[in-house]
């Protein structure tokens, strides 16, 4: 196919031959993502015009060019560059009938084709569960996830409710920060329900979608479909339920579409960022509704948990990692799950890429960048809180009177880092250790020193600690 000519004044051909390439880049994106995806976002798409060597591929609403920029943008412009390397395409907004038309109802003259309505006068839209469904991961199963501490409640709650054929917690509310592992458990939730129980009815999408979903079906009169479509599954499921905050129609309808699905014992999970009481925006009746069933906290991952997590990590990759180096990535990567499991992604792309074998001193290389934001002027109680937690202690044993060597080695090690790494004094810190005498410091800061110069494995938890605490 010729490439659009970057020179030219702006002419109907040029906006003809981008309609062409477009059908050829649907096609493709159709079998890459699939045909929920498609029809959902991808369709209504369509060319206006095409400017030198920019064509603006046009989405009926704010909304769905926002969504599609996020989330298809990239992909839509490396696969038309196949056909023409010069090309820039801008997703933009334009409303109004005459912009409603698809590509695919666009012939090559430009003209509406019969065979498809605009969009506004579009058929109902019919049951169609695969169609308003998002996506599962194949690698968000029960299998994959590591359990710990801080997960635990939350992954017994998802395997009980996923293993019964009836209602269990109703709602089951997981939630928890960014990137701790909740979708991750919706999605082993659904995972398990399709493959031991394929004959229940289950909807998994976030709440972003349902919305979504729900102005379209009032846009084009069509909330009786809409209704039969999330009130006759035996399971839904919404990602991200915050995301309704704020939006009172919304909130109405899934109100309504709680209580039918619980009165008929219908199973639904939801998970958020927040506890059903802390959600700001939300009705205070949908709060009490999303309350009723089991509550489960995802905390933040501890050492042990994520450095399980590493370890998991790393035999799904067939890639052998120093142990230094994974004890030190577990220490230092903190924030959530996702960085940690992209720090592992980074180091071993670069070990196989570049040739060079991964340690301590590469890590610290590639990582740099990650590094340097998560660093902060250390602090005797992030000291004592990364002892605490290294050593498998509580934070208060370290001020506690407890002279157990399970307590007293890592109290000496917590004293021996904030001589090291603050500036603070030494009967300042040892007020910090339940108001010891500096003498207590003193003393704790030279055994750790002996200790260090006689047991290699002491030394490199120290190093390693030291690592994780230096600005």
């Amino acid at each position: 196919m010729t490439a659009l000519a970057i020179t030219e004044p702006v002419t109907h051909d040029l906006t003809t031959e981008a309609i062409l390439q477009w059908e050829q880049v649907r096609d493709q994106l159709r079998g890459e993502f699939g045909e929920a995806v498609f029809k959902s976002w991808l369709k209504p798409l369509f060319v206006t015009e095409a400017i030198g060597g920019t064509i603006h591929l046009a989405a009926p609403t704010r909304f769905m060019r926002d969504w599609v920029v996020s989330h298809y943008a990239d992909r839509i412009r490396l696969l038309w560059r196949g056909l023409n390397p010069h090309v820039t395409v801008e997703v933009i907004v334009k409303q109004g009938e005459s912009a409603l038309v698809s590509a695919s109802s666009q012939s090559v003259d430009g003209q509406q084709t019969s065979d498809e309505k605009p969009l506004l006068n579009e058929e109902p839209m019919g049951i169609d569960r695969d169609a308003i469904g998002a996506a599962l991961d194949p690698r968000f199963t029960f299998d994959n996830f590591v359990v710990g501490k801080p997960n635990e409640l939350a992954y017994a709650a998802a395997l009980r409710v996923a293993e019964s054929q009836t209602a269990q917690f109703n709602p089951l509310f997981l939630y928890g920060g960014v990137g701790l592992g909740k979708s991750h458990l919706m999605h082993a939730i659904a995972w398990h329900i399709k493959t031991y129980h394929p004959k229940r009815r289950v909807i998994y999408l976030s709440a972003e979608k349902f919305m979504y979903q729900f102005i379209r079906a009032l846009r084009y009169k069509d909330t009786v479909a809409f209704k039969e479509q999330f009130r006759s599954v035996d399971v839904l499921m919404i990602d991200d339920v915050q995301f309704i905050s704020g939006k009172e129609t919304t909130q109405e309808e899934f109100f309504h579409t709680f209580n039918a699905l619980v009165d008929q014992n219908h199973q639904i999970i939801i998970s958020a960022d927040k506890s059903p009481s802390d959600l700001e925006g939300m009705e205070e009746r949908l709060k009490s509704r999303l309350g009723w069933g089991l509550v489960a906290d995802i905390h933040p991952s501890t050492y042990e948990l994520r450095l399980g997590i590493l370890h998991a990590k790393a035999d799904t990759l067939s890639t052998p990692i120093p142990k230094d180096v994974m004890e030190f990535l577990a220490c230092k990567i903190t924030s959530n799950i996702r960085e940690l499991e992209g720090a592992l992604n980074r180091i071993i792309a670069h070990a196989t890429l570049v040739g060079r074998e991964i340690s301590l001193e590469t890590t610290h290389e590639v990582l740099r960048d990650l590094l340097k934001a998560n660093d902060r002027r250390v602090t005797i109680e992030d000291i004592q809180k990364r002892v605490a937690e290294y050593y498998g202690i509580k934070v208060s044993d370290m001020q506690s009177a407890r002279r157990s060597q399970n307590v007293a080695r890592p109290r000496q090690v917590a004293m021996y880092l904030a001589k090291s790494l603050t500036s603070r004094s030494l009967p300042e810190i040892g007020r910090k250790f339940g108001g010891r005498d500096h003498t207590t410091v003193l003393h704790a800061v030279r055994k750790v020193q002996e200790v260090k110069a006689q047991d290699r494995e002491f030394s490199e938890d120290l190093d390693i600690l030291r690592r994780t605490l230096e600005v």
